[in-house]
């Protein structure tokens, strides 16, 4: 069967991925642009992906579907129908024309909104003014909102220059002594982010370089959770990177040397532990993570970390996720943990909860489609990861690519290996990020 959707990409010569890819990011973005969406802004589907359209193998995901219609004109359903004998004429709701203007319009603004900044930091000549300060203030509190939902690149260069103007007002000498320390505290938050930044990347000694740049401003900045913080992105860092013994010192120390916080970072650290003890295999260190971690969450205080939200705040949610991870890393990844792993997919669903994050969403799927393929479901593994695969590139910081990894290590050893998906999804996961190092795998 030769779908409308296949007639119409041969009609526009675009066959070819690397004629269709480009054209279908340039539509991503109009649209982005026109509702608004900035999730859309770098949707880029895999290769593999766009053969599945074109012949008639799968249907395009809710993002991509929205895409393709705002391009073609058609809904999806008639896309991907059998083509007609005779030519139609599309709605006409295309993005080709008028919305590039609109999204020039933004980028000059953004750049504008830039050079605002830029004056406002030299203005205010002699002692540091409120408005550089409150600049600066919501800066930190936008990044931090946006990270967990944004790709990296559409939040970087906002990110660089933040933390370059923290450290030029600390440097500068203009701050008063309160002002230094609400400095020192956003410095911190900054220099936190941009490790995180690099982690995402794959630069693990950037990132810790700007991990120890956090510590020193949050040892000034005086602030028991901020330094908290900083051991626990450590310790990510570290269990991401396949060094588990380092990701345990991290989280244990981070938990001693505070042991009186109230926050969600309290959860933070030993749901932090439990994975890296997992990922040494030592089992009954893991469960008494998970315990501690259970009974930090009876009694947390929100914070002002936790006010700020994004990766600051450690949701139940998210310490579900941890607890599911751990079991997989232990080798108990059976049905007994099922449940757990699919409420924890499902918590993740809800792209406008507050505590939605696509990395989390994503690493939640792995855990899950690795305990189908430890139950036999492979069909069942295909539809958890398939969400994950559609990933376009941007989204692919490392820690989903690691999990992608062990989800393709654990496919390698199931009795289904050999079927046409398993070899399938073999080849998708290979292909996810094939320059990425590899990472530690799970217990045989």
């Amino acid at each position: 069967m030769t779908t409308l959707f296949r007639r119409l990409i041969d009609e526009r010569e675009l066959r070819d991925p690397r004629a269709f890819l480009p054209r279908f990011a340039e539509q991503a973005r109009l649209l982005a642009d026109r509702d608004g969406d900035v999730r859309l802004a770098t949707l880029e589907p895999a290769a593999s992906t766009f053969e599945a359209w074109y012949y008639g193998q799968r249907l395009p995901n809710r993002d991509a579907r929205r895409v393709l219609v705002a391009w073609f004109g058609h809904s999806i359903d008639r896309l991907w129908a059998t083509a007609p004998e005779t030519a139609i004429t599309p709605r006409g709701d295309s993005l080709d024309c008028g919305d590039a203007d609109l999204y020039e319009m933004r980028r000059g603004a953004a750049m504008a909104a830039r050079r605002a900044r830029d004056f406002a930091l030299g203005a205010e000549q002699g002692q540091l003014g409120d408005e550089t300060l409150g600049y600066l203030q919501d800066e930190v509190r936008r990044i931090t909102a946006e990270y967990p939902k944004k790709p990296l690149p559409m939040l970087f260069d906002d990110l660089v220059a933040a933390q370059e103007d923290a450290f030029r007002l600390i440097e500068g000498g203009r701050a008063r002594p309160s002002q230094l320390q609400q400095l020192y505290f956003l410095s911190t938050l900054l220099s936190w982010h941009m490790a995180k930044a690099c982690h995402d990347l794959g630069e693990g000694s950037s990132a810790m370089m700007h991990a120890r740049a956090a510590g020193v401003s949050a040892e000034k900045a005086e602030h028991p959770a901020l330094n908290a913080l900083v051991y626990g992105l450590k310790s990510l860092i570290a269990y991401w990177s396949g060094y588990g013994a380092d990701a345990l010192f991290h989280a244990r120390k981070g938990a001693a040397e505070h042991p009186n916080l109230r926050g969600t970072v309290s959860v933070w650290l030993p749901a932090l532990e439990a994975r890296a003890a997992a990922l040494v295999g030592d089992a009954a260190g893991a469960a008494s993570a998970v315990d501690q971690a259970a009974r930090k969450r009876d009694v947390v205080v929100p914070d002002d970390l936790d006010e700020l939200g994004g990766l600051l705040n450690f949701p139940a949610e998210k310490e579900l996720y941890y607890r599911v991870e751990t079991e997989v890393l232990l080798g108990h990844g059976t049905a007994a943990t099922a449940p757990d792993a699919e409420r924890a997919v499902q918590a993740f669903t809800d792209r406008t909860a507050p505590h939605w994050a696509f990395g989390d969403e994503a690493g939640a799927r792995c855990n899950l489609a690795m305990i189908r393929l430890n139950t036999d479901e492979l069909e069942g593994a295909a539809d958890a990861l398939r969400p994950v695969l559609d990933l376009p590139r941007a989204q692919r910081n490392r820690g989903i690519v690691v999990s992608a990894q062990r989800v393709n290590h654990t496919l390698a050893r199931t009795p289904a290996r050999s079927a046409l998906l398993a070899r399938d999804l073999g080849e998708e996961l290979t292909q996810f990020s094939p320059a990425a190092p590899a990472p530690t795998m799970l217990p045989r």
